[in-house]
Formats: structure tokens, sequence, C-alpha cells
């Protein structure tokens, strides 16, 4: 299963030029089942990302594009009345795909954003009075521009919160992009990739996430972590307990693609960005985007032993 995996992470790799470490986590994520926030500038590989996973983890794929003027409904889905059977028949909406993109969140209204909010903590929504199950897995991949903020409507703390980690794919190295510009485009890559893994595989290693030992000295350099950022002034708000369980589980799912049975602060420290980074800020400036310094005052001032 583990060479599965391997061959997963090379052939999006494959696609994403230069973004090795930017793959892994995405991984991690989808296997912690999590979901993802990728922050960064427009022609950065995002869509090409989402895709990709897609495509080789076999999962059905859609891209809702988020605008101003995008409604609930557009998302969720309707009912239309069929005058043949005469009922209202339910047409499911994009959000009933395996891997979803919601592209540029922010641009939408808190409305339309929050009908995401129980389709990612309870995996179902409810619409017109009844729940509908989404598929399993189900693995949301949301982007926002950090940069352009004209028209956009910053998600709350709220919803910051149920997403498992956040990261950004930045500019590629010289080589990468070298590359990038002398073969072909990446998006007529895409329809050429083959699934590595099926669902039933899949389904097997979120199950293996859970099972990965954690010692009480782990569990120990995790609590020392969480607590310095409830105690420490420099924090504005301290990490949840949401955000502890989701440490630990992006720490046990970063050591299964290591083919490890157990985790080593190492884990911890590998992810602790990109799940950390986005639920802190700073004291002296809460509404800001200060978590990533945070971050790196966490991993230099705990220690791990």
């Amino acid at each position: 299963m583990h060479t599965k995996l391997d061959a997963c992470l090379d052939t999006v790799n494959q696609v994403l030029l230069g973004k090795e470490a930017q793959v892994r986590l995405a991984l991690t994520c989808l296997l912690a089942r999590g979901h993802l926030l990728i922050e960064d500038l427009p022609g950065m590989g995002k869509t090409t990302l989402s895709h990709a996973l897609a495509k080789v983890l076999g999962l059905s794929f859609q891209r809702i594009q988020f605008t101003s003027d995008l409604l609930p409904g557009d998302i969720l889905g309707t009912s239309v009345f069929d005058k043949d059977s005469g009922q209202f028949l339910f047409h499911p909406g994009p959000i009933f795909a395996e891997l979803v993109l919601a592209d540029e969140i922010n641009r939408a209204t808190p409305k339309s954003q929050s009908a995401l909010l129980e389709a990612m903590e309870e995996g179902q929504v409810t619409i017109e009075g009844a729940t509908r199950p989404l598929p399993d897995p189900f693995f949301v991949i949301a982007t926002q521009n950090p940069i352009s903020q004209s028209g956009t409507f910053a998600l709350p703390e709220s919803q910051l919160d149920r997403f498992l980690m956040r990261l950004s794919l930045g500019y590629p190295a010289r080589a990468a992009e070298k590359a990038l510009l002398l073969g072909e485009p990446r998006r007529s890559v895409l329809p050429t990739l083959d699934a590595v893994l099926n669902h039933v595989e899949l389904a097997k290693l979120q199950a293996e996430v859970p099972k990965v030992r954690v010692s009480d000295a782990l569990v120990d350099y995790v609590l020392r972590l969480v607590e310095a950022t409830r105690s420490q002034p420099q924090f504005a708000w301290g990490l949840s307990p949401r955000a502890s369980l989701a440490l630990l589980a992006a720490a046990r799912a970063w050591a299964l693609l290591a083919e490890r049975d157990y985790v080593i602060p190492e884990d911890v420290q590998a992810v602790l960005p990109s799940v950390a980074g986005h639920r802190l800020r700073d004291q002296a400036d809460p509404a800001g985007h200060g978590g990533g310094a945070l971050v790196q005052w966490l991993l230099r001032e705990v220690p791990a032993l």
C-alpha cells in the first residue's frame, strides 16, 4: 500500500513541478480526513493540484467558482417540480462530489460560504428539511487570493477552523519553472493520468491513520505547544481542542506517509505551520496574518523533550 502512496506522490509531482512538500501536505490532509485551504496568487497551480489529486485517487471532481452572486442552492442543489411525475425531484449540486474545489471562496457572501459548514464538519447537508449524506471520502480544497481583497468577504474564524490545513504553493524554483516552460502544458497532462488508488484502498489508509501510535511524551509535547498559545501574551487567542486534535491527526497521517506506525516530534513540527498558522493571530494585530511568525516562535521556544 505504501508503494501506491509513493506512486500517487510521484504522479502528482510530475504534474505540479517542484512542489513536493506541498503535495505531501495535501495528501496528508486527505488521509487525516481534513479539508485544505490554499492561499496563493492566481496561476500558481492550485486548480492543477486539486484536479491531479482527484485523478490519481480515483475521486469524482467538481469545481465551484465562488462569486458574489453565488447562492447556497447553487452549491447544495435544489428541488425542481417534474410535471410528468407531479412531484418535486431533488437535483444535487456540485457539493456531492468526492473532491470539491471551492475556488476563490472569499468572493462569495457569508451566506453562501456558510453552506459549506455542515458539509465540512458533518459530511452531510440539510436541504429543505431533509438531511442528505455526502460521498465518502469527501474532501474540500478551497482557494483564496491573499493579496486582492477588493470585493471579498473574509472567512470568519469559525470557518477557518473547519480547515485542517492551510498552505501556500509559492513561486516554483528556477529549474522547475524552466521544465514547465519547455514541457507540454500541465492541463494537457491531467487527462492522461490514471487512478493509482481505488476507493477501498483509500478508505483502508484513512482508517489506518488513527491507529498510528503516539506516546505519552509525544502527547505532552503537543499539549505544551497548545498551552503556550493560551498563556503567552503575544497570542490573541489560543488553539482550541479541535486544533490540538487536528495537529495530532495530521502528525499521524504524516508518519503514515513516512511508512512509520508511530509519531515522532519531527512529524508534529512538519505539520504544525499548516495546521496552526491560520488559527493563530498576534495580539498586536488580531485582524492580521501573524500566524506564521507565531508558529516559528512555537517551534523555536517550546522544547520537544
